[in-house]
């Protein structure tokens, strides 16, 4: 009887087992960080997320509360009546400001 109770503490099988669980509880720790990151955008009410910008496949996701609406691109010009709001300039170093009249 004496001999089992010694092989059971020096299995090395056991101390596998044991990092394999710490490992586990680990990574359940981790995805539970990472669900309530208050940074993430579909922990907010109101999102707009932009996939593509200025590219022929463009998508435009709006959360609003716990509706989500989706625009994709038709690659088409947009044509109809309206008047002018104001007027957009790019800086030299890239950025974009607009100028309502």
């Amino acid at each position: 009887m004496r001999f089992l109770d010694e092989d059971e503490a020096n299995d090395p099988m056991l101390s596998v087992v044991n990092l394999i669980d710490l490992f586990l509880v680990i990574i359940g720790m981790l995805m539970v960080v990472i669900a309530n990151n208050p940074l993430s955008p579909f922990s907010q009410n109101n999102v707009v997320v932009v996939e593509n910008p200025g590219e022929a496949d463009m998508r435009i996701t709006i959360k609003e509360g716990q509706e989500l609406t989706r625009y994709e691109s038709s690659g088409e010009v947009g044509q109809g009546q309206g008047a002018r709001a104001g007027v957009t300039y790019r800086l030299d170093d890239g950025r974009m400001i607009y100028v309502p009249e």
